[in-house]
């Protein structure tokens, strides 16, 4: 097991440092449009938010380092391979660890060095709360997002003429969920998104939801994906696997036979 993990550090330490650079891309857009930019329109604002982050994670998908640790980011994401049969248990443990470090360590970061607009009534952390709608609202609004986006996920990197482009896919979502769902929960689908957070700024309402909604979504994506697919296996569980980094996982349809 010690030497798994040794051999393996480089993807946890990737998936750490790709959630890190995302919320710091998070936290920078969230400050520049809510405190600097000049809309009056908070859809607008929530719209300009949504592609500068999806642009983000577009290019952590498609970056050297997202393209060798899968581009996961997310614990859902990687529980949901892990049901899949794609992620070895050491994995996916190590990968659910650094997740949370990484996420963690990139708010703590950004605070450093923009701690007045971060901490602001505007900004707040970008934490991630149950909006106007209430708790329930929340909960199945991020339960919707996180089954759309990893049911997407599902078919498109299981197509080959289309598994080159699920960053794309992926990015244009996360766009469109900022844009539209935000108000209702804060636009999380990651657990670890949402404690890094909470941690700095000691909120945390509803945190539960931020932990079932994406976990049960993202699962039920799986059951989904086995009825409307006739051929139900997974060729890979990264997010983008045409090209020459190395892969971890599981009975990875990608690698020489």
């Amino acid at each position: 097991m010690t030497k798994m993990i040794r051999h393996h550090l480089p993807e946890y330490l990737m998936e750490a440092a790709g959630l890190a650079i995302f919320m710091i891309s998070a936290a920078f857009f969230t400050v520049l449009f809510e405190e600097y930019w000049v809309v009056s329109s908070p859809l607008a604002r929530r719209f300009f938010e949504g592609i500068a982050i999806g642009l983000t994670a577009l290019g952590l998908i498609y970056s050297p380092w997202g393209k060798q640790s899968g581009a996961h980011f997310n614990p859902a994401v990687t529980l949901t391979f892990w049901r899949l049969g794609k992620v070895h248990h050491i994995d996916f443990v190590f990968y659910v660890i650094f997740q949370f470090i990484g996420g963690y360590v990139g708010v703590v970061l950004f605070d450093l060095f923009a701690q007045k607009p971060f901490r602001s009534a505007q900004v707040n952390f970008i934490v991630t709360v149950p909006g106007k709608p209430g708790v329930f609202a929340c909960f199945f609004s991020e339960m919707f997002i996180s089954f759309i986006l990893m049911l997407t996920i599902l078919v498109v990197t299981n197509i080959p003429k289309l598994a080159r482009y699920t960053g794309l896919f992926a990015a244009i979502w996360i766009m469109l969920f900022i844009t539209f769902e935000a108000p209702y929960s804060g636009m999380s689908m990651n657990p670890a998104r949402s404690v890094a957070t909470a941690l700095p700024s000691g909120i945390w309402t509803a945190m539960w939801i931020y932990f079932v909604a994406p976990f049960a979504g993202m699962l039920l994506s799986v059951e989904c994906y086995r009825l409307i697919r006739k051929d139900t296996s997974v060729i890979c569980a990264k997010l983008h696997h045409l090209n020459p980094k190395r892969c971890i996982f599981k009975r990875c349809g990608y690698a020489p036979h």
